[in-house]
């Protein structure tokens, strides 16, 4: 049985880190304000708007700033930076022990796909597959994504529609919600963090990936056996892909339908999640159902 962690009131404080890659002070201090423009208190940790390489700062100091609001029992969220590289390299260093006896929300995507599979599979715990920080910005933070996000955190209940797709599979799901970013999952195959998707709904995205190289990794998960006995499939964005030299004869929805086509499950294309503006939050680990029709599909919080 999955926990799901309180959910926020007004003056709960949230935690703002960046575990994994930079992320420039201005643009963090403006997301924490519209944060705090919902009712709740904000506490920047120092990583936001510093620098080390590709990353914020280094391991050990990532490690301790994310470790500390894990068991910080005044941080009811965490709200990640931004995503980039480096939640593997504090994964197996991290101490659950505080945090899974007071769960908080921790939300965010692309790298942080890393967290939250861990989360999930090895303790239980329901976890917000969401923009982050760097997705609150002056042109976005009065939008239903941004708004998706608030409501999230408040335990709302949500039904979020994607338009009709020429590849979508009809039908209808029912199961927990699971997944994130392609390339992070696939990393994931075979360690100790890899989730039981059997019974499941499974989200995939990505981004700036060679074809060849989703293709790759579709039929890794394939193999591993994560899209055998799915309940369901959603396929948000993939942007930005890229091609070698020669093309590679697919694009990524094709790529997809194509690793899944002797399956029977309902598959739903071009889902609004990812590295996009579009990007609705979703309570990974708490059950959802899935319809897919001809009028597009649907994604809601399920009792």
């Amino acid at each position: 049985m999955m926990k799901i962690p309180p959910y926020l009131k007004k003056g709960d404080l949230i935690g703002i880190t960046c575990s994994s890659s930079k992320m420039e002070l201005a643009a963090a201090e403006y997301a924490a304000n519209v944060i705090n423009s919902w009712g709740y208190q904000v506490h920047l940790g120092i990583t936001v708007g510093t620098s080390f390489h590709n990353f914020s700062a280094p391991d050990e100091l990532r490690l301790e700033e994310l470790q500390g609001m894990l068991d910080d029992p005044e941080i009811k969220a965490i709200i990640f930076g931004r995503g980039g590289y480096g939640m593997i390299c504090l994964l197996d260093k991290l101490d659950f022990t505080r945090f899974r006896k007071h769960p908080k929300w921790l939300c965010g995507y692309s790298d942080i796909t890393t967290l939250h599979t861990h989360v999930q599979h090895r303790y239980g715990i329901a976890t917000l597959h969401s923009l982050m920080c760097s997705g609150i910005t002056e042109a976005t933070a009065e939008n239903v994504y941004v708004d998706s996000l608030h409501q999230a955190l408040r335990g709302k209940a949500y039904k979020y529609a994607a338009a009709p797709h020429e590849l979508n599979r009809p039908g209808e799901a029912s199961g927990v919600l699971v997944g994130g970013n392609l390339s992070l999952l696939a990393n994931l195959s075979g360690t100790r963090s890899q989730i039981d998707t059997k019974g499941k709904i499974l989200l995939l995205e990505d981004i700036s990936e060679y074809r060849y190289n989703v293709d790759r990794m579709m039929y890794n998960l394939k193999r591993a056996g994560w899209l055998d006995k799915l309940a369901g499939l959603v396929v948000g964005a993939f942007v930005d892909g890229k091609e070698t030299t020669t093309p590679f004869g697919q694009n990524e929805f094709e790529i997809i339908q194509n690793i899944v086509k002797d399956y029977k499950y309902p598959v739903c294309y071009g889902f609004p999640s990812g590295h996009q503006v579009e990007n609705y939050a979703l309570r990974l680990g708490t059950k959802h159902q899935l319809k897919v029709g001809a009028k597009g599909s649907i994604l809601y919080t399920a009792k």
